[in-house]
């Protein structure tokens, strides 16, 4: 069935927003004050960041394919899987849905956030920073992963991972969001120790305006360009690799 872009771009929006609350959520449980969650560690970050986009994709996928990123949307439209006229459309709703996403962690959390002194403690429960700060090497982190992250999306729709019910092969495909977040949970595990792993403007940029609206500091817009040039940029290529080295 074809929805009107006006659901898409709701559906969009609201995926997004249950993955920000869901992955920002755990940021703050794991490193506000007082909270039950407190110093749980990086395993429960990431497994929980995988599951935030099971969340999200099982809302909006019936209707979007569930992108809830654009660096997705724009790898999909370069690999031709999407249409580049709804890119903006996609965007949008994914970007907006952050910022709600973020606000909502913000009240969630609001007792624990006026418990904690640490400020650069609470941004990072909204957004990524770099463990060790170098702009350039940063930026390539935020490019090969998310060029690993839509690449390997983009071979969920390969031949041999897809579903053909007529000849009884049921590839990737047949497992719904299961094989995204198992991707997720990977990638966190992996390659999130240098930058926190953003991939995604709409997680990382929305959220940081969400900190600037809802609580003073810093908001690091010094650092705010690598976590949404860095996975545009890794997106197309993935795209444009998929293109060229995949049966899709």
């Amino acid at each position: 069935m074809e929805y009107s872009m006006t659901t898409q771009f709701f559906m969009e929006l609201l995926g997004t927003l249950i993955l920000v609350l869901f992955g920002d959520g755990v940021c703050a449980c794991v490193t506000l004050n007082k909270s039950k969650g407190q110093n749980s560690g990086w395993i429960v970050i990431t497994i929980a960041w995988g599951l935030a986009v099971c969340m999200g994709v099982l809302v909006a996928g019936p209707y979007t394919g569930a992108h809830l990123n654009p660096a997705v949307s724009a790898g999909l439209a370069a690999a031709g899987m999407f249409p580049w006229s709804s890119v903006p459309v996609y965007a949008a709703g994914q970007m907006i849905g952050g910022v709600l996403g973020g606000i909502l962690v913000w009240i969630f959390y609001k007792d624990h956030y006026d418990a904690t002194d640490n400020d650069t403690a609470k941004l990072g429960t909204f957004c990524t920073a770099p463990a060790i700060r170098n702009y350039s090497l940063n930026f390539l982190c935020e490019v090969i992963a998310t060029l690993a992250l839509v690449f390997i999306i983009i071979s969920f729709s390969t031949k041999g991972n897809c579903c053909d019910p007529k000849h009884f092969k049921f590839g990737l495909a047949a497992l719904g969001p299961i094989p995204v977040t198992l991707l997720i949970i990977a990638l966190g595990m992996s390659l999130g120790g240098p930058t926190g792993y953003a991939m995604n403007p709409a997680r990382d940029l929305s959220p940081r305006i969400a900190h600037a609206i809802c609580m003073k500091g810093d908001n690091d817009w010094a650092y705010s360009w690598v976590p949404v040039l860095g996975p545009m940029v890794g997106g197309l290529i993935a795209g444009w690799c998929g293109a060229l080295l995949l049966q899709i």
